[in-house]
């Protein structure tokens, strides 16, 4: 029995230890002549790791066991990125870089008078809205590559080079690699991907400890927070409950055809010898009424409160990665913290809620593609997997945490 035990502790000993060691990433970057690029810098998406090739473009970085987004970058080259899966050994993998011709070259930007409007639409939608984001600054606008098309009322927005992210509310300076950014001004959806790397700003001690219990702030409740949670299998335990939305049709609305022939009946009806349409705001004429019809939601959302279990929820697909598959919408409510004035004083920005629930931060998860895979840190593999609303679609880059950030109580 005694040696039974000792075997048990030994393995669980092994476990403990594999879990908290780090494994050599390392190896070269090069061009496609094979020369070595000294200078290039090596980068750990979504974290505070990087480093930066030696003279003889050899790299070397220290990694826990885990999934990993490697962006390798060099001024007047193509930024590379590489997905890595460390798991029990050292790994060894060599870059190769090309030339960007685009980088090279002198470009001349030509003036747009719209420029500047695209740029503050950007900066909302991507940096946020949050008193956070109030003290964030895009430092090198110059590098964003801008394209609005009228006809699909669609802003993209990208770059060749790193997007630098002052951030003075949480004390991070942000390195975003960003490879597109979608707003769809027709489906009001926000869709964006790249490689953030993190690096902390510089403050004074009274600085350093207001940064720290912001970064606290911005971390609790957020969809970080909540995967990670999730992951661990205390989500409950740290203030997350999970309830169901149920979109239905609505089966007192009339039919669509009905009401585009009503509209447009009365609509010609009102239209005065000077071809003008009058319309009572509020009134009770034919036209308001059925154009009110043409405004009511096709859909009736149903919330039922019983409570998702999220061992009932969450599966695990391998060593590192856990998933969720749902049906409807998940609704996600945080307990230990309510909603900030500024987010509640937004019109159509805020989640319904029963009468007698308090005003918790609340999102909601729709699921796009099936199953969503999420990591230990709260990262998720695919981006578009979800789109978020309410609280979560609120917080954006302003609010963000790197991936191997800890609360003060979980750090080693």
């Amino acid at each position: 029995m005694k040696k039974v035990l000792l075997i048990c502790l030994l393995l669980l000993s092994v476990k403990i230890t594999l879990a908290q060691q780090s494994f050599v990433l390392s190896g070269s970057v090069k061009d496609k002549k094979g020369d070595a690029l000294p200078g290039a810098g090596v980068y750990v998406s979504g974290y505070k790791i990087a480093t930066v090739a030696d003279n003889n473009g050899h790299y070397s970085l220290n990694l826990k066991p885990g999934n990993y987004d490697i962006l390798i970058q060099l001024i007047g080259f193509k930024a590379l990125n590489k997905n890595i899966i460390v798991v029990d050994k050292p790994l060894k993998f060599d870059f190769v870089l090309e030339e960007d011709a685009f980088q090279l070259q002198e470009v001349t930007i030509k003036p747009d008078p719209n420029r500047a409007g695209y740029i503050r639409m950007f900066t909302d939608f991507f940096i946020g809205t949050t008193p956070n984001a109030q003290l964030c600054k895009i430092v090198n606008p110059n590098v964003l590559i801008i394209d609005y098309i009228s006809d699909d009322s669609k802003l993209t927005v990208k770059t060749n080079q790193f997007l630098i992210i002052e951030n003075q509310a949480l004390g991070y300076r942000i390195k975003y690699q960003l490879n597109n950014f979608e707003y769809d001004n027709k489906t009001r959806i926000i869709y964006y991907e790249g490689y953030p790397y993190y690096e902390d700003l510089k403050g004074s001690k009274s600085k350093m400890k207001r940064w720290a219990a912001k970064r606290l702030v911005a971390y609790n409740g957020s969809a970080q927070h909540f995967f990670s949670s999730l992951y661990a299998g205390k989500s409950k335990q740290d203030g997350f409950e999970i309830n169901k939305l149920i979109k239905q049709k609505d089966k007192n609305r009339l039919p669509d055809s009905l009401i585009n022939a009503k509209v447009k009946q009365f609509r010609t009806l009102a239209q005065n010898s000077s071809g003008k349409i009058t319309i009572s705001i509020g009134g009770n004429d034919s036209l308001s009424y059925w154009i009110n019809q043409k405004n009511k939601p096709k859909e009736i959302s149903i919330l039922n409160r019983q409570e998702v279990k999220p061992d009932t929820l969450v599966k695990i697909f391998s060593s590192s990665m856990k998933s969720i598959n749902f049906t409807d919408i998940l609704y996600v409510i945080y307990k230990n913290e309510r909603e900030a004035p500024t987010y509640a004083n937004i019109i159509g920005q805020s989640v319904s809620r029963p009468l007698d629930m308090p005003d918790y931060q609340i999102s909601l998860i729709n699921l796009q593609v099936a199953p969503v895979y999420f990591y230990e840190n709260g990262g998720t593999y695919n981006p578009r997997s979800m789109i978020y609303q309410g609280y979560w679609s609120w917080e954006k880059i302003a609010d963000s945490v790197p991936l191997d950030y800890l609360p003060p109580n979980n750090k080693p």
